[in-house]
């Protein structure tokens, strides 16, 4: 892999209620012991052990857990993570917004801090040029659950958010290579009918604009927001 430094921006400020009194606390989701082990750091590990060519990670937060994320990240990776908050929850590109004034880089890497993977997903080699912005996919059985884009060869044909009748099974999965003129296209999104910036807006914005590619995935995701997939991630990993 021979990317450019990239930016990590981590997405810690999700409220996470399917997970609320999930084993007797309530701990906020990326606070939750995952083998012992805080998921944030968790997923800061995952993150490092990817080999990237880091610039910096940047952790976005919400103004209850600021603190205790801060502390958990501190204890473990010292004062390497940089910290911005996202003072109400109004969509996953709404999160990413906060983090422009802390990239430096041309690329980003936007990874939601609930997402794990059993392979390195930036891996191949056909990815090493960044000249374009991509999103992961991975077959799944319950494509209506997530964001699913339709394609045909290398290209992606449609992206569609929790359809009632999904075009395809590929899931867009919580993981998301941009370029760093991101943050001016996020400017020009429109609220959804729920009020947020949505993810899959932007996607959209970017394939309208011909600046979106994708990968297919190997190896397993868990997308670990309910107690089962909690479940199953940690008798996925150490």
């Amino acid at each position: 892999m021979n990317l450019n430094k990239i930016s990590i921006v981590i997405l810690a400020g999700g409220l996470g209620t399917r997970l609320k009194d999930f084993r007797g606390t309530n701990t906020e989701k990326v606070l939750l012991e995952i083998n012992g082990i805080p998921m944030i750091v968790k997923q800061i590990e995952q993150v490092l052990d990817w080999g990237i060519n880091i610039e910096n990670i940047v952790c976005v937060t919400n103004p209850n857990i600021d603190d205790s994320i801060r502390k958990v990240n501190s204890d473990k990776f010292g004062a390497g993570i940089k910290y911005v908050i996202q003072p109400k929850q109004l969509g996953i590109a709404h999160a990413l917004s906060f983090a422009e004034d802390k990239i430096s880089s041309e690329q980003i890497l936007l990874v939601l801090g609930d997402n794990f993977f059993e392979k390195n997903p930036l891996q191949k080699k056909e990815m090493a040029s960044g000249d374009i912005s991509t999103i992961f996919l991975k077959s799944v059985e319950n494509p209506e659950d997530f964001g699913v884009a339709e394609v045909e060869g290398s290209r992606i044909l449609s992206l569609e958010e929790k359809p009632e009748n999904p075009k395809s099974n590929f899931a867009v999965v919580g993981l998301y290579l941009y370029k760093s003129d991101i943050f001016s296209k996020i400017k020009t999104l429109i609220p959804s009918e729920r009020g947020e910036l949505e993810i899959t807006d932007l996607n959209k914005r970017l394939l309208e604009e011909g600046g979106l590619s994708y990968y297919e995935i190997d190896g397993w995701w868990i997308d670990a927001g309910t107690p089962e997939r909690v479940v199953e991630l940690e008798s996925k990993i150490d």
